[in-house]
């Protein structure tokens, strides 16, 4: 059937000219006889490529010199527990549950430490952001953690909170190079590349220097930063292709206007689809207005099983992956960076004509 546009929350759909490229380097990287699965990681060739990446990633963000970035593998999930085995130094934390996943990164923290939960949106299942105002973070936190956007749920924060002098920590898994973001803001960032920037497999860390050598005596060698950081990322095998592709998704995003292009585009893609989904007499967008995601749009019938008639005939229609999540039901269109305009348009078109039949 050819390309179809793919809606996949992750891992989801990459740009056409990086898998282009990807598989033109396929089996001969740059006339080094070998592809970049092959080749050692400890070899020119390769540093060149993980360094590379990283100067384009920081560029990218803008990423200030007193931070580190780290390329390490286990999904962001992982990172629920290195947060407070590296972080919590009084063995107290700060919560917002937002969504599923901050609550797992809640709940894995307890057993680290007190993980207190200020603000939950759990009341009305995840449609909104919580209000977060510094009188609300605790004395004594070691952090103040958030999941800046819900990808099952469709929400991200509207701005970043004011957590007063406390270290942020963000998980940006599905919003992470989807619009500029003041890194000087957050002591730590942590995504899973897989959303937004590489296939699955690698997860990157960006974190503030003077945070690094507070780990507790008995965290793994593996989830210690300042080991990774220390050896470059390189204290074992790196995800190498995925940091690979990454850097090719990294010179797309550059070459194509960076950050606020790709936010121009976003919000674009965006408005399309709740504009329409906000006249409908059918489809209704999920989360509440102000708290709206601009990578993960929820929405229902109100019908199941017209939820899944509308799914199985968009996906014979081209439209694949909308399902929502098993936990939610309903339908989800995930439209990261690399989905295009086109396909938006062209999803919204398919959605007036389901709703004109049913």
């Amino acid at each position: 059937m050819g390309r179809v546009y793919n809606f996949s929350a992750g891992p989801s759909m990459l740009p056409m000219e990086v898998l282009e490229q990807a598989a033109a380097e396929m089996t001969d990287y740059k006339g080094s006889g070998m592809s970049v699965m092959e080749m050692s990681h400890r070899s020119p060739v390769y540093d060149a490529i993980i360094k590379e990446t990283e100067a384009d990633f920081r560029e990218l963000m803008n990423i200030p010199d007193n931070y580190k970035v780290l390329f390490l593998q286990g999904g962001a999930s992982t990172q629920f527990a290195a947060i407070p085995l590296n972080l919590m130094k009084n063995g107290k934390a700060d919560y917002v549950i937002s969504g599923q996943f901050s609550g797992k990164a809640y709940k894995e923290a307890k057993k680290y430490g007190e993980a207190v939960c200020i603000a939950s949106s759990e009341d009305k299942t995840f449609s909104y952001i919580p209000e977060i105002t510094p009188d609300m973070v605790s004395e004594d936190a070691d952090y103040v953690h958030i999941c800046y956007n819900n990808t099952i749920f469709g929400t991200k924060f509207p701005e970043v909170p004011n957590v007063g002098d406390k270290v942020l920590v963000a998980d940006m898994s599905s919003c992470i190079t989807s619009e500029p973001v003041d890194v000087t803001k957050f002591g730590v960032i942590y995504a899973g590349a897989q959303k937004n920037m590489a296939p699955a497999g690698l997860t990157v860390v960006i974190i503030r220097e003077d945070l690094l050598g507070n780990a507790r005596e008995d965290i793994p060698t593996m989830l210690d930063y300042k080991i990774m950081a220390d050896n470059d990322s390189m204290y074992n095998t790196p995800p190498c292709y995925a940091i690979y592709v990454a850097g090719l998704v990294y010179k797309w995003a550059l070459k194509n206007g960076g950050l606020t292009a790709m936010k121009e585009r976003n919000e674009k893609k965006a408005a399309l689809l709740y504009d329409f989904l906000d006249s409908s007499k059918l489809f209704k967008a999920t989360a509440e207005k102000r708290s709206r995601s601009m990578m993960n749009v929820c929405f229902v019938t109100g019908d199941a099983d017209l939820d899944k008639k509308f799914c199985k005939e968009a996906a014979e229609a081209g439209f694949v992956n909308l399902k929502g999540h098993r936990s939610v039901g309903g339908m989800r269109a995930s439209i990261y960076n690399a989905m295009p305009t086109e396909g938006v348009e062209k999803l919204v078109a398919f959605m007036k004509e389901f709703e004109k039949n049913n």
